[in-house]
């Protein structure tokens, strides 16, 4: 992902996510602390068709629905999957399986121990069949109140 790639990557999120706004601002940021976890899906020349946005954070924690954050944690624990979409065009290539395990090799080898994510919009089982599993902590409780009531904290041990 680039500087370049934010518009397209901020007009699929709303189109994946019209429940749980984040804007271009948030992508930039993301970009800006992590820019070796943020990916997008492009076919050579043209707009991206997906993206992937991934940065370590604390464990049983995630950040705030569209919130910048000023600095990556010192005491992050995990890698955390902060986005994935893909347009609605690009969808069932196998694309997503591909990132997913392209993170967590990345992850590993850079000595995380897991990759968690909060997966939304009725997704879990998505994320099951990539190796994530619930994981409930009264921690999360509360935070996961504020992106919906079908959210739920997942975790891939590494």
């Amino acid at each position: 992902m680039t500087e370049a790639d934010l518009d397209a990557v901020a007009a699929i999120a709303v189109i994946g996510f019209p429940d749980h706004f984040e804007g271009r601002d948030l992508f930039a940021n993301r970009l800006a602390l992590n820019p070796s976890g943020c990916f997008v899906l492009a076919a050579g020349v043209g707009e991206p068709r997906g993206y992937m946005v991934a940065y370590p954070w604390r464990s049983d924690s995630a950040p705030a629905l569209n919130t910048l954050i000023e600095a990556i944690p010192a005491d992050a624990s995990v890698m955390y999957l902060h986005d994935l979409a893909l347009h609605p065009d690009a969808r069932g290539g196998g694309h997503t399986g591909a990132v997913v395990e392209q993170l967590a090799v990345a992850a590993k080898a850079a000595g995380w121990p897991a990759v968690a994510l909060v997966a939304v919009n009725d997704a879990s089982p998505f994320w099951t069949r990539h190796g994530f599993i619930v994981r409930e902590t009264p921690e999360m409780a509360a935070r996961l109140a504020s992106y919906g009531s079908d959210a739920r904290y997942m975790v891939r041990p590494l």
